[in-house]
């Protein structure tokens, strides 16, 4: 009689998994959500710009006729803390193929009043009824072997991130992009990993919102140290992506006036785009 699998055997799947439970939002009324936004899910206690795009990517499907983000334009306005909020939506357009809508979360500052934090505009519609004719010149990034890219915690000195995020992901970086946590930083702007999450749950739309803000930023690879805010982040989902780890390659050309860009394309087991994304982001210079 084959043996019983144990809790660490069981993969966590769609809509019951600590993202699904970490993303859900509650409809108090027509397009007004509550939600109590992780502490699971900070860099040194910022709450991540991925896992608010899921967060209000998850409202506004509940708000908007079409299922699935296909672009979603995120303004950062102030700094998202753990704790409550309050995400408001509002149907913009809605069509046969695309509907449009827009939202935004608030929280309450130490005066008790209400902060807008992220201001998103997004069209939704079905992946599963686009064509399969795909005509691109894109491939994917060469990543080495799971098993010969290294997380946080590999090696005989663990590195430190300062991120409780990290701990809810999967993570395997590239060697290649990994000279910043061994102090020779390449001077590149670049940073590849394989990327799923830690409870083995697979990525659906919302999670790849997740995905494209989950990398340590390219800045490290360019010698700089410190928080990286992001100011503006917009991703284009192209696919459902297949089971199993993906693949997220970042890259930066352009580093001028304290801002830089971060290009992302992130790709599933069968070879395909699944997600694009381009993000302006202030650094820290000197």
């Amino acid at each position: 009689m084959p043996e019983q699998a144990t809790a660490a055997d069981r993969r966590a799947v769609p809509g019951d998994s600590e993202f699904d439970r970490d993303t859900a939002v509650t409809r108090r009324a027509p397009g007004v959500y509550d939600i109590d936004l992780h502490a699971g899910w900070t860099i040194a206690n910022a709450v991540n710009g991925g896992y608010l795009l899921a967060v209000l990517g998850r409202a506004l499907a509940d708000t908007l006729p079409h299922p699935d983000p296909f672009t979603v334009s995120a303004h950062y306005l102030t700094v998202s803390r753990p704790g409550p909020a309050v995400v408001r939506t509002e149907t913009v357009r809605t069509g046969r193929t695309l509907s449009t809508g827009q939202a935004s979360l608030y929280q309450r500052d130490e005066h008790g009043d209400e902060v807008e934090r992220i201001r998103v505009l997004a069209s939704y519609g079905d992946l599963d009824a686009l064509p399969d004719d795909v005509r691109t010149t894109a491939t994917p990034p060469a990543l080495p072997p799971m098993d010969r890219c290294f997380g946080p915690q590999d090696g005989p000195n663990p590195v430190d991130v300062g991120s409780a995020l990290a701990d809810r992901l999967t993570l395997k970086l590239d060697p290649a992009t990994l000279g910043w946590a061994l102090g020779t930083p390449s001077g590149k702007g670049e940073m590849r990993s394989w990327f799923g999450l830690a409870d083995g749950r697979d990525a659906d739309p919302l999670a790849l919102l997740l995905a494209v803000d989950s990398l340590p930023p390219t800045a490290f690879e360019l010698g700089l140290s410190g928080w990286v805010p992001t100011v503006e982040l917009t991703v284009h989902v192209r696919h459902r992506p297949a089971p199993g780890p993906l693949r997220v390659s970042i890259t930066t050309r352009n580093l001028a006036g304290g801002f830089l860009e971060e290009d992302a394309e992130v790709w599933d087991g069968a070879d395909r785009l699944v997600a694009q994304s381009r993000q302006l982001a202030r650094v820290r210079l000197g």
